[in-house]
């Protein structure tokens, strides 16, 4: 059965009172769903707080689902904005440590390609690169971070983009290009 079909099985137990149906979409999304949160709420002791705050808020408004978004859709647009939102309502303070998620699972993922994947001067230059790709994407206006963000890194189509951020298609088409425009000469300027 697609997923698509499994999640509308899940959402309809769920609406008729089946805790363990809801209980089935947490654990379906919930890692992708922290790591959109993560990009959003830097302390990382605070994105399981997000997270869960998120899945109260799609238990209390999943009664009126209507689908006509796919769930995963509507879980997504419900995750950013509670990220935002918890992001702006933060007081900025200085983070605990001087790494972050993202660096840390970089270079968790550096340490396993030096096991696989040959030489450190190869493995350094596209740790790099990957930095450059990285910082670029950060320093972009925050419509198209998200915009390149679902694209690349969830897999959303154009359309799944489009339903999340509240826009027309062609205005995510624009967002992407100019992302990747800016990433590009981004990386230009590095190299």
């Amino acid at each position: 059965m697609e997923g698509h079909q499994v999640d509308q099985k899940l959402i309809a137990k769920a609406q008729h009172g089946d805790k363990s149906a809801f209980d089935a979409l947490v654990i379906k999304y919930q890692y992708r769903l922290n790591k959109l949160i993560g990009r959003y709420v830097r302390d990382t002791s605070e994105v399981c707080d997000v997270s869960q705050e998120v899945f109260i808020k799609v238990y209390r408004a999943l009664p009126n689902f209507r689908g006509d978004s796919s769930f995963y859709t509507w879980l997504y647009r419900i995750a950013i904005n509670t990220a935002k939102s918890h992001s702006i309502g933060q007081i900025r303070r200085p983070p605990d440590t001087d790494i972050d998620v993202e660096e840390a699972e970089l270079q968790s993922i550096g340490r396993s390609r030096l096991n696989e994947n040959g030489t450190p001067e190869n493995l350094l230059v596209r740790d790099e690169m990957e930095s450059v790709v990285f910082k670029a994407v950060e320093a972009l206006p925050e419509d198209l971070r998200t915009a390149i963000m679902l694209r690349e890194l969830e897999g959303f189509s154009y359309e799944e983009i489009a339903q999340v951020m509240g826009c027309p298609v062609g205005t995510i088409r624009s967002r992407i290009f100019r992302a990747r425009e800016a990433i590009e000469q981004r990386v230009k300027q590095c190299h």
